[in-house]
This record gives structure tokens, C-alpha cells and sequence, in this order.
């Protein structure tokens, strides 16, 4: 929590006003049962009519003041709580964005939503009470006992131990709930994993009629969040009541031991303001009963944020490479696996690539083909061995020029909200219309682009849904093609074209005038078969490399796969 703290920084003038403005309102509401006191004792009793007249103005004067001060105090904490939570969300962002796919991999982005929204919110009632409540409640209930002290000793006493036993009722419930909004807050990923999921796949819920099971897989979940914060909210509910009971237990004793007093001499009027002190307590004690119930989910959540802030990227980086290569690609005995896997999803790769060449990867489905890709670009580390690029290790190389020099097409074709013309622009800010125009030519995209009344400027829908499937994988590979990359990937980026459209596609990339080195993922043969080399994977291992000529004589693996393939199409 502590190093949360610092987002406040910006908001200095408004985190020390805030309370500043409670204690004055407090100091004011601290003098009002002495007024009470005086008009009972001085103006009712001696039937002074003037001075109950002007003793009432005082207490509006004092409630008009209190009123001004809790409204400044509510405004300023407020800006300090949405301030706070601003930069907190901006921090939060950039380090998912900083993120390896490993990182993302492992922490789940269901958590990542929770972290972004449900955590960043509850921190941020817990600042704007904090700042409100903090300093006043404590002020309250400890001025009250001090003000009690001073009218009568033995009073004071009954205030003192009500404190004391308060305190320990109030710190004992936050102990034990702290933990329990953790798990509760767990729950709640499960919850919203389950949501993203089912919206995500709902075409395919639908298809294959699992919304009964998907409906009960989801209210399973829930129900289990709803145990979980029903146990914990009947502990933090004990605070109320206890503190109630604990409160009005000491106004009895305070109103026998003040009626022994007053037969003593005590003045009627002070044993009226001992009460409304004791009563001053015990709202200023539900309130913090309030916050603390506030401040100890805040600490969950907190923790959680932490948990994301403080990660360190597993990838590697600065490394140098031992001897520099005189390919302009070069994968040296290439190993990588995903997290604590016991199995290498690549095993010992190693191949060449130079300007200009195309590479066709092709395997089985799980051989490791979007994994060898993704690496290229330093999306995941290499586990063994050494990915080199005109000599220097991409671990040595700062991801964003590596990943500048790669045009990316990654399977699933993902458009963002906006205009075409937006999205075209992913890759170069200030690409003009004439080299969009240019890029999705060379996609085969230029009839999506005539289709559309609008052309450029029309506006694409989240992840691209008015679009089709081979649509917008034409349109995600003229956006790679924008900022003419040295690197192409293409993730398998054109299974939903047809075939004479694929051909086209790779002809015309085959052709372009800056001759990029393109990578090439597909399931069919008919996509790489013109490639420079072909690289064969099967199990995460290289089985074959070559020409399509060459593989056809050699790999097994190569021919089979293309031979099942020959009969569909006919070719």
C-alpha cells in the first residue's frame, strides 16, 4: 500500500486539504454539546431567554461552518481519490503493456481485468474515505473522551475503557477479514475469466448448444463468490452491532455514575454533554467501522495491484551473441518451452534466412509452428541456443526497434474500433491514403476498401465483426504492409482466402519493391510451395528442410502432408 501511496503525489494540495477541513469540522461539532451544556445550565435554568436566543445562533453558525468545511473536505478528497486512481489505471496499463506473452500467459487476463477495474475502484473509495475519515473519526472519538475528562474524571474513565474495548472489537474484525477479501477477490477473477470466456465463444457456445452448461459452469462460479463475500461481509456485519451494544452498555453506566454526580453537585447541562459526546462516539465509531471494512478490501486489492506492479519480465535481454552470423537470420539450435512445461515446444532449430527469401513453415497441428514465429520478434525467450539478426542476438536488441523491423499477421485477425483508415496506420502514424492505397493492393484488399461507401473513413467495429473472416486477415495484412517491415511474419494470416486469391497474395508479395524477408505459417502446401526454403516440424522438431521439390523426395512427413492435400484440391 505504501508504494501506492505515491500516486498521490500529484495531489498533495488536495490529500492535505481534505482531512485539514474534516478536523475543522470536527473542532467545531466537538464545541457543540458545551454549548448545549451552557443553554441548559445558564439559559434554561436561569431563564436567561437572550442567551438561549444567541447560544442558538452559535450552534447554527457552528452547523453552517461544519457544513462548508465537510463539503470543501468532500470535494478535495474526491479530487485526490479520482486523481489517484487516474494514474494508478495509467501505471497499471503500461505495465500490462510492458508484459511478455509469458507474463500475460501466466497471470491471465480475466485477473488483469479485475486488477484494471473491480481492484482500481475499491482503492479508490478507500482513498476518498481515508482522506475523509482518517484523521476526523479518530479526532472525534479521542477529542470526546479529552472533552469528557475535562468536565468530569470518572466520566472520562467510562470513556476511556469503551474506547479501549472498541478498538480491540475493531482491529480484531479487520484482522481476520483482510485475508477473507483476498479470496473473495480471487473469486471474483474466476467470475469475470468465466464472463470474458463465454462472451469470447459465444458463437461457438451456440453452435455446439453448451448454454445450459456454460449458464450452470457460471452460476457455480458465482455462487462461490457469493459464499465467499457473504461469509465475509457477516463478519465485517458484527461490527455494527457490537459497537452499538459496546456504546449504549457505557451510556448506561455514564447516565447512573452522572445521576450520582449531579446529587453530588454536577450541573444537569454537563451530564446532557457527556450523552451527546458518548453519542458523538458512537456514530463517528460506525463510520469507522465503515471505513475499515473499506480500507481492509482496499488493502486486498492493494496487494493484488502490487502483485502486477512488481513483476519482473522473465524475458532476457542485453545479451550478445558469442560469434556473430553473415545471415541476415539466423536460429542457432533454437529451443523454447512455455513456463514450467516438462516437454520443449521447439527443439533444436536451426536455419538461415537472407533478404528477401520466403520460409514456409508447415507441420502438424501442436509441432510448433506459431511458437517458432513468435520468437523471431521476441515475443517469448528461447530457452536454449540463439536467434541471431545481421549478427546481434534479439535478446540484445530493444524490443521495440526488433519488433519495428517486423510486419506481424498473427493467426487470428484482429481489427481494432475506429476507421479502416485508423487501423491501417497501426504501423506508421503518418502513412498517407497513397501508401495505404499501396499496401492494400499488395493484401488483395483493394475490393474490401471499394465495397465500403465510406472507403477509408469507414468505421470497423470491435475486433473487426462487420468485416468477414477473410476480410479482415486481408485487411490486418495490409496493415503489417504499411510500414514495409525487412520482416514479414504470416501466421497462417490466409486460411480463409481462396486459393486463387492466396496465390495472388503471394505473387504480389513475392514482388514487392523494398524485398522483405517473408515467413510464411500454413496448413497447405499450395501456400509454400514457391517458398525459398521450407521448413518441415513435427513434435517441436525440424524433420525437414528445403524446396518444395526437394521435400517431395525426402520428408515423409513433407509428402504425406502435401499428398492429403493434392487429391481435395485437385492440383
Amino acid at each position: 500500500m505504501r508504494n501506492l501511496l505515491g500516486y498521490l503525489k500529484h495531489y498533495k494540495v488536495q490529500s492535505v486539504l481534505a482531512p485539514l477541513f474534516k478536523l475543522l469540522e470536527a473542532c467545531f461539532e466537538l464545541f457543540v454539546p458545551l454549548v448545549v451544556a451552557a443553554i441548559i445550565d445558564s439559559g434554561i435554568v436561569e431563564k436567561n431567554v437572550s442567551y438561549v436566543i444567541w447560544s442558538c445562533v452559535i450552534l447554527a453558525a457552528l452547523g453552517v461552518i461544519g457544513l462548508v468545511s465537510a463539503v470543501a473536505a468532500q470535494y478535495f478528497a474526491a479530487r485526490a481519490a479520482v486523481g489517484f486512481s487516474k494514474e494508478l489505471r495509467h501505471d497499471l496499463f503500461d505495465k500490462m503493456q510492458s508484459l511478455s506473452y509469458s507474463d500475460i500467459d501466466g497471470l491471465g487476463t480475466g485477473k488483469m481485468i479485475t486488477r484494471m477495474t473491480s481492484d482500481v475502484n475499491q482503492l479508490q473509495s478507500g482513498v476518498n474515505l481515508v482522506l475523509r475519515l482518517f484523521m476526523r473519526s479518530p479526532f472525534i472519538v479521542f477529542g470526546a473522551m479529552i472533552m469528557a475528562f475535562t468536565i468530569s474524571v470518572s466520566a472520562g474513565g467510562i470513556f476511556a475503557a469503551v474506547i479501549a474495548v472498541l478498538c480491540l472489537v475493531v482491529f480484531g474484525i479487520m484482522l481476520v477479514s483482510i485475508p477473507l477479501y483476498k479470496r473473495a477477490q480471487g473469486k471474483l477473477d474466476r467470475v469475470t475469466v468465466a464472463t470474458r470466456e463465454t462472451l469470447t465463444g459465444a458463437r461457438v457456445i451456440r453452435a455446439f448448444c453448451q448454454e445450459e452448461d456454460e449458464i450452470a459452469e457460471y452460476n457455480k462460479r458465482n455462487e462461490e463468490l457469493s459464499k465467499a463475500q457473504l461469509f465475509v461481509g457477516k463478519i465485517s456485519a458484527l461490527m455494527n452491532p457490537l459497537t452499538y451494544s459496546l456504546i449504549n452498555i457505557g451510556i448506561i453506566v455514564l447516565l447512573y455514575v452522572g445521576a450520582i454526580e449531579v446529587d453530588a453537585g454536577l450541573p444537569q447541562g454537563k451530564v446532557v454533554a457527556l450523552y451527546n459526546y458518548m453519542s458523538q462516539i458512537l456514530i463517528e465509531l460506525i463510520k469507522m467501522a465503515n471505513l475499515i471494512i473499506t480500507v481492509t478490501k482496499s488493502f486486498a486489492c492493494a496487494g493484488r495491484i502490487n502483485a502486477v506492479l512488481d513483476m519482473n519480465s522473465v524475458m532476457r535481454s542485453g545479451e550478445k551473441s558469442e560469434n556473430g552470423g553473415n545471415h541476415f537470420i539466423e536460429f542457432n539450435n533454437v529451443c523454447a518451452n512455455y513456463g514450467d512445461a516438462e516437454m520443449d515446444a521447439l527443439n533444436g532449430i536451426t536455419f538461415t534466412a537472407e533478404r528477401g527469401e520466403t520460409i514456409g513453415i508447415i507441420g502438424g497441428t501442436g509441432s510448433g509452428k506459431t511458437t517458432l514465429v513468435n520468437l523471431l520478434p521476441h515475443f517469448y525467450d528461447v530457452s536454449r541456443g540463439e536467434i541471431l539478426i545481421e549478427g546481434v542476438n534479439v535478446n540484445a536488441l530493444e524490443d521495440e526497434k526488433l519488433r519495428d523491423m517486423c510486419g506481424i499477421v498473427p493467426q487470428r485477425a484482429v481489427l481494432f474500433k475506429g476507421t479502416i483508415r485508423e487501423n491501417m496506420q497501426w504501423g506508421k502514424n503518418n502513412a498517407t491514403d497513397e501508401e495505404i492505397y499501396a499496401a492494400v493492393e499488395s493484401a488483395q484488399a483493394s475490393d474490401v476498401i471499394k465495397s465500403k461507401s465510406a472507403g477509408l473513413d469507414e468505421q470497423v467495429e470491435q475486433g473487426g465483426k462487420n468485416f468477414s473472416g477473410g476480410q479482415r486477415q486481408r485487411l490486418t495484412i495490409a496493415r503489417a504492409l504499411v510500414k514495409r517491415p525487412p520482416v514479414l511474419i504470416l501466421d497462417d494470416s490466409a486460411s480463409a482466402l481462396d486459393y486463387a486469391t492466396d496465390a495472388k497474395l503471394r505473387h504480389s508479395l513475392k514482388h514487392l519493391d523494398y524485398s522483405p524477408t517473408v515467413f510464411i505459417v500454413s496448413q497447405r502446401t499450395s501456400s509454400i510451395r514457391h517458398a525459398d526454403k521450407i521448413i518441415v516440424l513435427d513434435g517441436g522438431k525440424m524433420v525437414g528442410l528445403g524446396t518444395h521439390e526437394e521435400l517431395l523426395e525426402n520428408c515423409d512427413i513433407y509428402r504425406e502432408i502435401h499428398y492429403s492435400q493434392y487429391e481435395k484440391e485437385g492440383a
